[in-house]
């Protein structure tokens, strides 16, 4: 008998890969809790248990509130083979495995952002985790269903923008809101639905935070940039130029603030949709707004030139780097059950977005970035028939993209890709096949520069699963072959950037990146005791990467792309045990470890920014009304970095969170409070390209309260 069905609503549902940090033993029965269930439900795909997610993480409800946090990729960082870019509070996307940028896809319901954020580390996700639902960590093959070019994996953040069923009550309130200590980060969010008819329901919510500048422990500076800029301060003092030199004496000596840090975030949405049993459509409208400072890397400040009448130049002092950006955005989601025929549903997304924001040097516009575009997807999904089942899509995106100013480092340009893909899986028993295939066809064109390119890449995955039907083992191996076009940041860069304070240069004939992949799974699921351990490695062919080259164009460092042979691997794994019971508590220990090792064939040395090896384990007391938590976070130190990259000192955190549930289970308020970084030590993610001098937070004490009604 086979333990798969399709949903007709657009969903999967797959068993937890990921048992870490469950928040409530007792939640398993309201079905809150996403590593003791029996499921987890995971919608991005449309197709139930695809095996071929072997390593898929969901986070949702109490810990989903606890981690919260104003950029996504801060939010996910427990989470296993998850680090963040942590650019600064304002900006920060997910690293999955090691990779981030264009090889981490980052989705709404299922489809792109349709933001900025790939096309550097200083632009922020127009996500607000705030409104989230849930969110979806996929990682391994099963991405082919998302785009050739997600190696990593992506993340898929669901939020009730369109409503996905009616209320039976006359309305569904929820609502949150917080305080961080770190950054006197205030945060409210709350969302409402309203049934108008038996199968029309409407929807609005809305969010808004504000901090300011991050507090830290100890120097902003990392030792080895610190040394340096006193070295430049002797050398200054040396030379007679004391108004120098106490400059940078002074940059030198900032402690415990993170300046230009601060940030505010409004978003607001509405939605409507019409729910039956024959199918389902609905639309919403959501408008997303923040301003956020950008730190600025010592050393890296350009000078402007202004020519006056007599054909002098002079330098302009700069002022902070801030970043103002909003977006309007428009999403469709719809369904038909088309019976019992060969196909069982056809399921529709689409979103429409129209993304700016302005990269300000004080008062002054620097560089004004545009992007429109559109993406849609469509799924038809398949009857199960003796044992097999699958589903078979399409995909669209068209991107149209502009800088304008004196920095614009990327011309203006246009993409527009589609792609066919397929899953199939077929039941055996005890034994199941699964294979995935994906075509993409991009084309990317600048007539700026007179760049016109068509890229077509071809990827597939194959997978087996082993699982005995007596027991929680599922054993699985997975194999892929990956392809993704450049970006077009990587094939056009070429200009001063500055939020980053970095000159970024491009190669136009840089040709498809190509990777052939593995992972070997293993899993054990019962009432007390999860467990969840995978190896994964790449081979890439003409893998592309940023680095730092040594030299400076226009007072700024040069990062220059390249296309060489590459090599990844490394593991995940993950363990949660329930290892007593009393007086209406589960007393539970877990953790998780993960480490990725990546490396430059022919000599060319370690990738840059991949992070070491991390350890988090923790352990609880759980019950229907309190939940109680203790954690420890290590991270080794990075040594193994590339030319010009700067090594990472190791760091242990101490957190601490409790959750109170003062009406029940079912009482619909959940009170929570955490302290994190308890022992306020100075903490660094490798990853990040501005880790010498934005460290992670200090200590932070976080309160937060959250209703649904």
């Amino acid at each position: 008998m086979s333990h798969h069905k399709f949903l007709t609503s657009a969903a999967i549902i797959l068993l937890p890969a990921s048992p870490a940090f469950a928040q409530s033993a007792q939640q398993t029965e309201t079905g809150d809790d996403f590593h003791n269930d029996d499921a987890i439900v995971v919608t991005a795909p449309y197709v139930d248990r695809i095996d071929i997610l072997a390593g898929t993480s969901v986070l949702t409800g109490d810990q989903l509130t606890q981690d919260l946090r104003g950029q996504i990729g801060d939010s996910l960082t427990k989470l296993p083979g998850v680090s963040s870019t942590s650019f600064a509070p304002g900006s920060s996307r997910p690293v999955l495995r090691g990779f981030q940028g264009p090889r981490v896809r980052v989705l709404t319901d299922g489809i792109g952002t349709l933001d900025a954020s790939n096309t550097s580390v200083d632009h922020a996700v127009t996500i607000d985790p705030l409104t989230a639902q849930s969110v979806e960590v996929l990682r391994g093959p099963a991405v082919l269903l998302f785009g050739g070019d997600a190696i990593g994996g992506a993340v898929n953040v669901i939020d009730k923008r369109i409503p996905r069923d009616v209320p039976d009550e006359a309305f569904h309130l929820d609502a949150v809101g917080g305080f961080g200590s770190a950054a006197d980060d205030w945060s409210v969010g709350g969302s409402l639905d309203v049934p108008l008819t038996d199968s029309l329901v409407f929807h609005i919510n809305g969010s808004y935070r504000n901090t300011d500048d991050l507090d830290i422990s100890g120097f902003v500076l990392a030792p080895e940039l610190r040394s340096e800029v006193l070295e430049q301060v002797a050398e200054e003092t040396e030379e007679g130029n004391l108004d120098e030199a106490a400059e940078l004496a002074e940059t030198a000596d900032q402690r415990g603030t993170v300046f230009n840090t601060a940030s505010e975030t409004i978003n607001a949405s509405t939605g409507l949709a019409y729910i039956t049993e024959g199918g389902n459509i609905g639309f919403s409208v959501s408008y997303y707004d923040t301003d956020y400072g950008v730190p600025s890397r010592p050393g890296a400040e350009h000078a402007h030139e202004d020519g006056d009448d007599d054909g002098d130049e002079e330098e302009e002092e700069e002022g902070p780097v801030t970043i103002g950006l909003e977006q309007i955005r428009v999403d469709l989601r719809a369904g038909v059950n088309l019976g019992d025929g060969f196909f069982e549903s056809l399921n529709l997304r689409a979103g429409y977005s129209d993304y700016e924001h302005t990269e300000f040097e004080g008062d002054e516009i620097g560089t004004v970035f545009e992007v429109e575009g559109i993406e849609a997807r469509a799924e038809l999904v398949q009857n199960e028939r003796n044992g097999w089942r699958g589903v078979i899509g399409t995909q669209f995106l068209v991107r149209d993209f502009n800088a304008i100013g004196a920095e614009a480092f990327v011309p203006k340009n246009s993409i527009e890709s589609w792609a066919l893909f397929t899953v199939q899986e077929i039941d055996l028993g005890n034994f199941e096949v699964e294979a995935a295939a994906r075509f993409d066809h991009t084309d990317i064109e600048s007539s700026i520069v007179n760049f016109d390119r068509s890229f077509d890449s071809f990827s597939g995955a194959l997978g087996f699963a082993y699982a005995p039907e007596d027991n929680g083992l599922r054993l699985g191996v997975n194999l892929s072959r990956s392809e993704r076009a450049p970006s077009a940041e990587e094939l056009l860069s070429d200009g001063p950037h500055i939020a980053t304070q970095a000159f970024e240069i491009g190669n136009p004939n840089f040709t498809t990146e190509k990777s052939w992949g593995g992972e070997l799974y293993a899993r054990w699921n019962s009432e007390d005791i999860q467990l969840s351990a995978t190896v994964y490695a790449n081979s890439f062919d003409d893998y592309i990467f940023e680095t730092e080259t040594g030299a400076e164009e226009d007072g700024l460092p040069v990062f220059q792309f390249f296309q060489e042979d590459a090599t990844y691997y490394g593991f995940e794994a993950s363990a949660s045990f329930v290892v007593a019971r009393a007086g209406g508590f589960a007393f539970v220990t877990d953790g998780v470890a993960d480490y990725v090792r990546a490396k430059i064939k022919d000599g060319g040395g370690p990738v840059p920014r991949i992070p070491p090896l991390r350890l988090l384990g923790g352990i609880g007391a759980q019950s229907d009304s309190l939940d109680l938590r203790a954690e420890l976070e290590w991270s080794d130190s990075q040594n193994r970095v590339s030319t010009f990259e700067t090594p990472t000192d190791s760091f242990t955190m101490v957190n601490a969170s409790a959750a109170w549930r003062p009406l029940g289970k079912d009482g619909g308020v959940t009170l929570l409070a955490s302290a994190n970084n308890i022992f306020d030590v100075n903490a660094r993610r490798h990853a990040s390209f501005t880790k010498d001098f934005v460290p992670l937070a200090g200590r932070d004490i976080r309160i937060s309260a959250k209703f649904s009604f």
